[in-house]
C-alpha cells in the first residue's frame, strides 16, 4: 500500500509556502516555521465558543476520523461538542486500551492515533501506552483533562501532574494555559508526533480552559523554534557509504522500524537487489523486506535466525537503516560484530553512536537516505567498483540450510503452539494484519508467520507491554476495516486487556483473537527452566488445570464468538470457522503444551557468538571458514 511519510501533515503546507514564495523549493519551505495544511473546515466562528468546542473543531480540521477514550470530570466539557462532531469516539473499557488502540491505529494506517482521558487516574492509566509508543516511535497524541487551573498544585481531587509524569516518555508535552492556545497547540502536537522521528505527544488541558470562552480560526501559525528535522542526508556521507558498500566482502543491511516509518520499503528492495547484500529485519521491521526473498536472512537478535545473527556478527560492514543497535539485537555489546565498519543512518541524530561506534554517520529520513544510496551505489558500479559476495553467500546459505527455523512436536502429545501459529499464517495469508502480545507467542509469531508486505505485523517491541495485542488489534481494525486483523496473544497477556473485546462487540469491530493458552507465563517459565533449575515460582496461571477463566465462556460473556481447539487435527477447521465469521469478534482458545520453548536463543547478557540453535545445540561458528 502507499504509505504516508512522517512529514505528511506538513507537506501540503510546505507546497503552499513554496508556491507563495518563488525563492523557496518545497524542502526549503519545510525549514520555515510550519503552518499545517488547511483542509476544508467550518469558517472561523463569528461568535464566541468554548475551549472544548475549539478542541473538537481542531481535531476536525486535522482530519481526525476516530479517537479512543473514556470521559470523566475534568475532560467532560470536551465530550459535549464531541457528541455532534464528525469525529468518531470509541468508548473503551480502560484508558490503557485507549492508548494501545491509538497505537495500533497509527501503526496500521500511518496516521496519528488519538486517545483521550480525564485527569488523575484516567491520565495515569495512559502512562504505559504512552511509554510503549515512545519506545517504538509511534505517532500518537494523548489528550488529557486536568483539574481547573486554580487547583493545580493543591492536591485537588483527581489531580496528577501528568505533564511531569510523562516528560521522559513523550516527544513533547503541553499544559494549555488558555483557550486561545488550543488550535495552535493541537496543530503543533500533530506536527511533532508525525514528523521527524515519530513519537507520542501529550496535551493536558485544565477544565476551566475547556469551559472558557474563545474564538476559533484555522489554520494557526506554529511556534516551534529550533524544531527542524533533517530529512535529506549529506551527500558526502552518502558517497562514503556507497564506497564502503562497493568494497565490502561481508556486508549486511541491518533494517529497523524506521524504514517502515519513512515508507521506504520499495527503495529498500531496490537497494538490496542492486547490491546483492544480505538483509536482516528487526522485530519492529518485519514485512519491510519480504520474508521469502532470497536475500532475506531473517530476524537478528535474541530469538533471531542463526544466519541473521551470524551475518551481523561476522560482517565486515553493517549498514544500519532506521535501527538503533538495541541490546536484544547486539547481545553483549563489546563482543558485537567486532570486525565490522558501521554506516548508521537515522533521522534521530541522538541514536547515532549511542550504543555502537559509527564510521559513517548519516542523519536523514530513511526514504531519502535509501534513494540517494541507490543513486550513489549505481554510480560506483558504473565506475566498475564492485565486489564479489559469492563466498559470503556460500557461508550464509550453508547456515540457512543447516540451521533452519523449526520446532519439535511435544512428546506428551499436546498441541504444538508453533504448529498453530504456522498454520494460522498459512491459512490467513499475507494480506492480513497480525498483532502480537509479548512473550513466547510473540516470538513464535515473528518466526513462523511469513511477512511479505509492510505494515502487516504490529507488536510492542521496545517496552514489551503485556496486554498490548487486543486493544492494538482493535485500533488496527478500526483503521483498516476491510483488512482481516488477527491478534496472537498469550493466556497471560490476554487476561490484562481482554475487556476491550466488549468495546469491539458493541462498536462493530470484528477482530479475531488466537489465544495461545499454555497455562503459564510462558517466557518466564522458559527462563525458569533454563536458568533457575526448573523452580517454577508463580508462573502457573490455572488456565489449564482449573480452566479459570474459561476463555470460551469469557468470550461469549464479552459479546464474542468463542471457540476452542485442543488437537492438531482440529487446527485448520477451527481457523477456517473463525475466518467465516465477520460480524462479531472471535476468540479461539488454543490449548497447547506448556513445555514448548523459543529457539534459537541468545541468553541475556551473553555474546551473539553463544547463540543456541536448540537446547544443548550450539552452531559451530568458529568452524566456518571466513
Amino acid at each position: 500500500m502507499t504509505r504516508p511519510t512522517p512529514e505528511t501533515l506538513a507537506h501540503t503546507a510546505r507546497r503552499a509556502r513554496a508556491a507563495a514564495d518563488p525563492t523557496l523549493d518545497v524542502d526549503q519551505a519545510a525549514t520555515r516555521t510550519a503552518t499545517p495544511a488547511a483542509p476544508a473546515v467550518r469558517p472561523a466562528a463569528a461568535t464566541p465558543i468554548s475551549g472544548a468546542s475549539s478542541l473538537v473543531r481542531s481535531l476536525e480540521a486535522l482530519e481526525v476520523d476516530v479517537v479512543f477514550g473514556i470521559p470523566g470530570g475534568a475532560i467532560l466539557p470536551a465530550y459535549d461538542p464531541l457528541y455532534d462532531s464528525t469525529v468518531r469516539h470509541i468508548l473503551v473499557r480502560h484508558e490503557q486500551g485507549a492508548g494501545h488502540a491509538a497505537t495500533g491505529y497509527a501503526q496500521a494506517t500511518g496516521k496519528v492515533g488519538v486517545c483521550i482521558a480525564t485527569s488523575g487516574p484516567g491520565a495515569t492509566n495512559l502512562v504505559t501506552p504512552i511509554a510503549d509508543a515512545y519506545m517504538d516511535s509511534v505517532a500518537m497524541v494523548a489528550i488529557t483533562g486536568q483539574v481547573a487551573s486554580p487547583l493545580i498544585g493543591t492536591d485537588g481531587f483527581q489531580e496528577a501532574d501528568i505533564q511531569g509524569i510523562t516528560l521522559p516518555i513523550t516527544k513533547h508535552n503541553f499544559l494549555v494555559q488558555n483557550a486561545e492556545e488550543i488550535p495552535r497547540v493541537l496543530a503543533e502536537a500533530f506536527h511533532l508526533a508525525s514528523s521527524g522521528r515519530p513519537g507520542p505527544v501529550l496535551v493536558d488541558i485544565p477544565k476551566d480552559v475547556l469551559q472558557a470562552s474563545t474564538t476559533f480560526s484555522w489554520p494557526p501559525t506554529l511556534d516551534l523554534p529550533g524544531y527542524r528535522p533533517t530529512l535529506h542526508p549529506h551527500g558526502k556521507q552518502i558517497r562514503e557509504a556507497a564506497r564502503l558498500m562497493a568494497a565490502a566482502r561481508r556486508p549486511v543491511l541491518y533494517v529497523g522500524g524506521g524504514v517502515l516509518k519513512a515508507g521506504a520499503t520499495d527503495g529498500l528492495r531496490r537497494l538490496a537487489e542492486l547490491t546483492g547484500i544480505p538483509v536482516v529485519t528487526t522485530l519492529m521491521a518485519l514485512g519491510a523486506f519480504p520474508d521469502s526473498h532470497q536475500q532475506h536472512l531473517g530476524m537478528p537478535g535474541m530469538h533471531g535466525t542463526v544466519a541473521a545473527v551470524y551475518g551481523l556478527q561476522k560482517a565486515d560492514l553493517i549498514v544500519a537503516l532506521g535501527a538503533r543497535f538495541d541490546d536484544r539485537v547486539t547481545g553483549k555489546l563489546d563482543s558485537f560484530a567486532p570486525d565490522a565498519a558501521v554506516v548508521h543512518a537515522d533521522i534521530d541524530p541522538a541514536e547515532i553512536g549511542k550504543n555502537r561506534h559509527v564510521d559513517v554517520p548519516i542523519v536523514g529520513d530513511a526514504k531519502h537516505v535509501i534513494d540517494e544510496l541507490v543513486a550513489a551505489v549505481t554510480a560506483e558500479r558504473s565506475a566498475g567498483r564492485t565486489t564479489d559476495l559469492g563466498d559470503w553467500w556460500t557461508q550464509l546459505d550453508d547456515l540457512r540450510n543447516r540451521y533452519p527455523l523449526g520446532y519439535d512436536e511435544p512428546v506428551d502429545g499436546t498441541l504444538s503452539p508453533q504448529y498453530v501459529i504456522k498454520r494460522l499464517g498459512e491459512i490467513v495469508g499475507p494480506d492480513a494484519i497480525f498483532v502480537a502480545g509479548v512473550g513466547q507467542h510473540q516470538m513464535w509469531a515473528s518466526q513462523f508467520i511469513s511477512y511479505e508486505k509492510p505494515y502487516t505485523w504490529l507488536n510492542s517491541g521496545g517496552l514489551g507491554t503485556m496486554g498490548y495485542a487486543v486493544p492494538a488489534a482493535m485500533g488496527a481494525k478500526v483503521g483498516k476495516p476491510d483488512t482481516v486483523v488477527w491478534a496472537v496473544d498469550g493466556d497471560g497477556c490476554f487476561q490484562m486487556t481482554n475487556q476491550e473485546l466488549a468495546t469491539c462487540a458493541l462498536e462493530g469491530i470484528p477482530v479475531k483473537i488466537a489465544v495461545i493458552n499454555n497455562g503459564n507465563l510462558g517466557m518466564v517459565r522458559q527462563w525458569q527452566t533454563l536458568f533457575y533449575n526448573e523452580r517454577y515460582s508463580n508462573t502457573e496461571l490455572g488456565t489449564h488445570k482449573h480452566r479459570i477463566p474459561d476463555f470460551v465462556k469469557l468470550a461469549e460473556a464479552l459479546g464474542c464468538v468463542g471457540l476452542r481447539c485442543e488437537s492438531a487435527d482440529d487446527v485448520d477447521k477451527t481457523i477456517a470457522a473463525a475466518m467465516e465469521i465477520n460480524d462479531a469478534p472471535v476468540v479461539i482458545d488454543f490449548v497447547v503444551g506448556k513445555d514448548a520453548m523459543v529457539w534459537p536463543m541468545v541468553a541475556a547478557g551473553t555474546s551473539n557468538d553463544e547463540i543456541m540453535f536448540a537446547r544443548g545445540v550450539r552452531p559451530a561458528f568458529d568452524e566456518d571458514d571466513i
